[in-house]
């Protein structure tokens, strides 16, 4: 069988978006399926990360099409703390940042991708008159990718597979975008239209599915995963006692609660003090910078700035404890960052800041891999940070992980297979 990918994040790009589709095209041919992929050859990524190239197979034919992006023009009036922002929503933008952010809203459904929609269609639609595919896969964000597999089951009748990566109108940014109600109810109809047409549903989490499922009856929750080896438990840790948080670090992401515990037990116990660093490893929002700073935290905190993926995981197998801060968001029960798999691979504790009843936490009980802790959750969010700096000091810090196979990218990539060769 053969299988089209219709993705935008590609290599050399980098952050976590790429990593989905990279790793299923990877192991796709070990289960009879020939993967093609399409994507875009002048793309503006805001990360890269040139390393993953390494990993695309040597005989994946890979089709190229250039696209228009008024992202390139509309970041030239950005102001500088924009222009290195990784994306992140301003909350308290400038009258003109005001303004472009309302017309990227309102004028670019449903994302200022949509430039590249018909192009690709006129591409894809002569490449599929003369190439015999089976199915083809369309993966957002952005969402306007799936508008290109929308048209092409219009009016070829191929298969398709919609992947959501993550939400659509339930994405933890939506309620912040300056959006009309005309606005919001084209995302809705939008977001239905794909939902209803496409043959075969894919979701990253429970919740999501349960969302969906009103609209589609074919939906299958196919988590993100890990690669490589789980590690050995042998790796040389941090000397001091390290609380890590990997990837982007967004206004609602940051945990203020955190913060305030942290100031507490360093004003209590001077040992404790004297041992603790936190790393914080991507971009940071300002807002974050702030709580930091009015809790007086600079001198214990490491602001280290995007690194490559194998650089990466050496500093999650070396941290004492890994930080996962889910964005305090009407949503925030479905979010499941694609950065718990890898936190599992490395095999340490995980402190995760979010919901106790979400599908984070639901992995990290299941996996025995951690501990999740509400926003609000004070009390608790001490004596767990207490219990870890504890077995710390005992030298006996470390996670008694299990059951976490199944999150294996070559296991993941089989019950892809599996709803490839039975779609409907």
């Amino acid at each position: 069988m053969k299988a089209l990918i219709i993705t935008y994040y590609w290599p050399p790009s980098g952050g976590s978006g790429v990593q989905r589709w990279l790793k299923f095209v990877k192991y796709l041919q070990d289960f009879g399926i020939t993967p093609i992929v399409y994507t875009v050859e002048n793309p503006d990524y805001v990360l890269t990360d040139k390393t993953l190239e390494k990993e695309i197979p040597d005989d994946i034919e890979i089709l190229k099409q250039p696209i228009q992006e008024p992202n390139t023009i509309l970041s030239k009036f950005k102001s500088k703390q924009q222009e290195t922002s990784a994306g992140f929503l301003n909350p308290d933008p400038s009258f003109f940042e005001s303004k472009l952010q309302y017309v990227r809203a309102n004028y670019f459904i449903p994302d200022a991708r949509k430039f590249w929609i018909k192009p690709s269609v006129k591409y894809l639609s002569n490449y599929l008159k003369n190439n015999e595919i089976d199915v083809i896969i369309t993966t957002g964000p952005p969402h306007s990718l799936h508008l290109i597999g929308l048209e092409l089951q219009k009016s070829l009748s191929v298969k398709w597979i919609a992947d959501f990566r993550d939400p659509w109108t339930d994405i933890d940014y939506f309620h912040l975008l300056p959006l009309t109600e005309k606005s919001k109810q084209k995302h809705i109809e939008l977001e239905q239209k794909v939902l209803q047409n496409a043959n075969e549903v894919l979701v990253v989490g429970k919740t999501m599915k349960e969302n969906f499922k009103k609209f589609n009856k074919n939906i299958h929750v196919i988590s993100n995963g890990y690669d490589g080896e789980l590690s050995n438990n042998k790796n040389e840790l941090d000397k001091n006692f390290t609380i890590t948080h990997i990837g982007m670090m967004n206004a609602d992401r940051n945990p203020i609660l955190l913060w305030k515990v942290l100031s507490e037990l360093i004003q209590e116990d001077k040992n404790f003090a004297s041992v603790l660093k936190i790393k914080l490893i991507g971009k940071v929002a300002e807002e974050v910078k702030k709580s930091i700073h009015k809790n007086k935290l600079e001198k214990y905190i490491e602001f280290i700035d995007y690194l490559p993926y194998k650089e990466v995981l050496d500093y999650q197998k070396s941290a004492q404890v890994l930080l996962l801060s889910v964005n305090n968001v009407p949503s925030s029960k479905g979010i499941i960052t694609g950065k718990i798999f890898e936190y599992l691979q490395a095999k340490r504790p995980i402190l995760a800041i979010a919901p106790t009843d979400g599908d984070l936490a639901e992995i990290i009980n299941n996996t025995n891999s951690g501990r999740v802790i509400d926003f609000d959750d004070q009390e608790n969010l001490k004596n767990t940070i207490l219990d870890f700096y504890k077995n710390y000091m005992n030298g006996d810090l470390n996670a008694k992980s299990k059951n976490m196979k199944q999150y294996h990218r070559k296991n993941l990539t089989r019950q892809l297979s599996d709803v490839i060769k039975n779609i409907k």
